[in-house]
This record gives C-alpha cells, sequence and structure tokens, in this order.
C-alpha cells in the first residue's frame, strides 16, 4: 500500500504526535511518501489561471505542485492534516490546496481520485477541528474522492503534547488506533466506490461542459471531458 501524507505544517507538535500514531498502525505494509507545509510549497497561488488555461505545466510553482500531485495519484491512501488556525485549516495547507482548483470536477479533475481513499487528521483547543477539516473536505470531494475519513480530536485547554493528561493520550490513541485497524482490513486491490453525491456532482458538471462544449468546441474543461470520454459513456469510476 502506498500513502502520501499532506501535513499542513512543518511543527512536530501534536497533529504531528496524532498524525504519527495513526501511521504506526499501518507502517509494517506502507510505502509512505510525506510533505510538509509551507517546505514543500512555499508560495501562494496568483490566481494567474494559466493551469485553468490548460497548461498547469507553466505555473511558477509547477516544481512544488506536480512533485505533490504524482504523489497524491501513485498512492492508495492520502492523509492530509492540520491543526485548526481560527477554525479553519493552516494558511499552508489553504495555499497548496489552492494550486489544485483545476483539478475541481468542474474543470479537468484526475481520473485516478474517483477510487482514492482519504483520510483527515485534525485537532484544535476547544473548537474549529471539523471546520478545519471541512476546509480539506472540500477541496478532496471535488477532486472526485468520495471515501473520506475525518478524524477530529479536542484538546479542550492543553496544546503542548507533554502536559496532556495521560487520560486524554490514551483516548486519542485508541481512536486513531482503531480507525488505522479499519483502514489496515481495507483490500486496496480494488479501487474504492465513488458516492451518490459524486456522481450527481458529476453529472452535473457534465451537463454544463456539454452546454459550454456546443458554444465552444476548444474551450479546454470541455476538450478534456471529451477526451476522456465521459461526455459520452464512460465514468471515471468504472
Amino acid at each position: 500500500m502506498k500513502i502520501t501524507v499532506v501535513n499542513g505544517t512543518e511543527k512536530h507538535g501534536v497533529t504531528y504526535r496524532l498524525k504519527e500514531i495513526f501511521l504506526d498502525g499501518l507502517r509494517d505494509q506502507a510505502d509512505i511518501t510525506e510533505f510538509y507545509l509551507p517546505k514543500d510549497c512555499p508560495n501562494f497561488c496568483t490566481g494567474c489561471i494559466t493551469c485553468f488555461h490548460g497548461d498547469e505545466n507553466k505555473c511558477k510553482d509547477a516544481e512544488y505542485i506536480q512533485k505533490i500531485e504524482r504523489a497524491l495519484l501513485e498512492a492508495d491512501l492520502l492523509i492530509f492534516t492540520s491543526p485548526a488556525y481560527v477554525f479553519h485549516a493552516t494558511g499552508a495547507m489553504k495555499a497548496m490546496l489552492d494550486h489544485f482548483g483545476y483539478r475541481w470536477m468542474p474543470h479537468r479533475p484526475a481520473k485516478e481520485m474517483f477510487g482514492k481513499r482519504a483520510v483527515i487528521i485534525t485537532q484544535c483547543l476547544g473548537a474549529g477541528g471539523k471546520s478545519a477539516a471541512k476546509d480539506i473536505k472540500d477541496s478532496l470531494s471535488w477532486w472526485g474522492i468520495s471515501d473520506i475519513r475525518v478524524l477530529s480530536f479536542k484538546l479542550m485547554s492543553e496544546i503542548h503534547w507533554d502536559k496532556i493528561s495521560e487520560k486524554k493520550k490514551n483516548q486519542m490513541t485508541l481512536k486513531l488506533v482503531n480507525a488505522a485497524g479499519k483502514i489496515k482490513r481495507i483490500d486496496f486491490t480494488k479501487p474504492a466506490r465513488t458516492g451518490f453525491i459524486t456522481k450527481c456532482k458529476f453529472y452535473a458538471v457534465r451537463m454544463l461542459q456539454s452546454g459550454l462544449g456546443k458554444d465552444n468546441p476548444e474551450y479546454t474543461d470541455y476538450k478534456y471531458w471529451k477526451n476522456n470520454g465521459w461526455i459520452d459513456k464512460i465514468r471515471p469510476w468504472k
């Protein structure tokens, strides 16, 4: 099994510890590739829309984005981690996800994503973990991923690992170990099931692309959908 991990911070704090506990249950059968933000994607998307015009290889940050995308496409399991910063994912995580706007379903989604499985790990001091996870989940779901599992933790009183009570650590560890155990029982030789909501999004966008193609057969996104056979009878989950 190949796992690609995108860490929303370089800090080896609580989120890092939680991610390590989760991975410990998978290391014996996994080839793991990790990225740490912002180190592995240091720049903001400037909105130049080069990628939307079909020239993603000319993005000023292509050297970073292509490396991350290649690892995402080759992986069987994707893991995204982020502490909650003011109720949201880290700015570095958002900046990285912005670079993949062209991979959203209304544009040019990668067909491989429809069979992927993903896990999101977040933690917060009191509140914000779920909204931080949503920031990430929004992108993953619009990439075409249906099987997205969220592991969100509320620390309530302390953000330093060494000061967290042993009882709290044990509770979090148990949840992570159980989640890793469920992942290990998955048959990764088979792609994840594409869910109803993902299919609804696909068919809605398919109608949009069909209309755009009638007006302009050379439109970049329409040509991509047409070349993949999605305007006709081929589906990315089959």
